[in-house]
């Protein structure tokens, strides 16, 4: 059983450089069309479970506290799909090349940080209609010198996040984070002060509303939206897709193969772009990141989180696969778990497994 001190102590460690700062028309009328013109026209898109984990064990070791008895992954899967709209700083799709290249956001990472430096370096959509939300809060997955989140599996980041023993290796980071919903009792439950103190809510609607965040470090949790009848179709799989309607521009399917199980029309869904810039507080720090010097291996992580989890009295033992063990993930995971954030919004619960049967 994990102390209160501790508890504590690794609650003060999930706390952002900076309180997150809201954001109001954030984009264009006409850039969030053409943001949404590539969901329509290069989908389908799949979950973001689907696309993010290995294992159930993995899903576990990003979010807040233990699975609840008798869960298991497929209890997880949500209607909410993802894309990636830029990675590696470069945009994927060119009609979206000034709003991922924008310098508006870069000037906002900058004097997010107080830093000289700053780069894009990734872009991602997830979109949804009438969609529940079991995630008891999480953190997104953060980048150190030599182990990001392009070359590692989430848990590994996370973890070493969770842990605090890798501040020096952690590559600053900067989002804006905006919303495209009309749904009046959806917005975004934060905790800026670590998860075990009271939390903060940007208040619906959010519609071209957004926060200015380093995600990597803040507990945070979207909320669900629609009618509770809906927030889970019936036949939702880990295969199921999501994509434009071709009878209708203003509709979207949610489909298993050619079955469709659910549409919504464009006022219905909750749509969020993720904006990602790396940030340099000088130009020796940026120097040293381009050059890779002082870099992390998964190994010399590995053995890090290892040596202080046995420092704490638990018993752990390598295993063949470390990255994909699910004993050893649990374990670790385990060892730098708080449990869920202490208190939520009345208006904002963790949607309840018994509505998603």
């Amino acid at each position: 059983m994990m102390s209160e001190q501790r508890r504590q102590e690794l609650s003060d460690i999930l706390r952002p450089v900076a309180p997150p700062r809201e954001l109001h028309d954030v984009y264009t009328d006409d850039q969030r069309e053409r943001l949404l013109n590539v969901v329509r026209e290069y989908g389908p898109w799949k979950t973001i479970i689907a696309q993010e984990f290995a294992s159930f064990e993995e899903l576990i070791a990003t979010m807040s506290g233990s699975a609840p008895e008798g869960t298991d992954f497929s209890s997880f899967v949500s209607p909410t799909f993802r894309g990636y709209l830029a990675n590696y700083s470069a945009t994927l799709y060119p009609d979206i090349h000034d709003c991922f290249y924008n310098e508006k956001f870069l000037d906002l990472a900058k004097s997010y940080w107080n830093a000289d430096y700053a780069k894009p370096q990734m872009m991602l959509f997830n979109i949804n209609g009438p969609c529940c939300n079991f995630d008891p809060g999480h953190l997104d997955t953060p980048s150190f010198r030599g182990v990001r989140y392009e070359n590692s599996p989430t848990w590994l980041c996370a973890t070493m996040a969770k842990s605090g023993l890798f501040k020096d290796y952690l590559i600053k980071m900067a989002q804006v984070i905006t919303w495209f919903s009309r749904d009046e009792g959806s917005g975004f439950t934060y905790w800026p002060d670590g998860p075990l103190k009271e939390p903060k809510r940007l208040m619906p609607p959010v519609y071209n509303r957004g926060v200015l965040v380093q995600n990597e470090l803040l507990m945070h949790r979207g909320e669900a939206n629609g009618p509770v009848d809906q927030q889970r179709p019936a036949g939702l799989t880990f295969d199921t897709r999501f994509a434009g309607d071709p009878a209708d521009r203003d509709y979207w399917l949610l489909k298993n193969d050619d079955q469709v199980i659910a549409r919504h029309h464009t006022d219905e869904l909750r749509f969020l772009v993720h904006w990602s810039a790396e940030v340099f507080s000088d130009y020796a720090e940026l120097k040293q990141n381009m050059e890779g010097r002082d870099n992390l291996t998964h190994e010399q992580a590995i053995d890090m989180l290892i040596k202080d989890v046995r420092s704490k009295g638990i018993e752990i033992e390598p295993p063949t696969d470390p990255l994909r063990d699910g004993v050893f993930i649990q374990t670790l995971s385990a060892a730098y778990d708080i449990g869920r954030p202490a208190i939520y919004p009345e208006d904002a619960p963790v949607s309840a497994f018994s509505q998603a049967a």
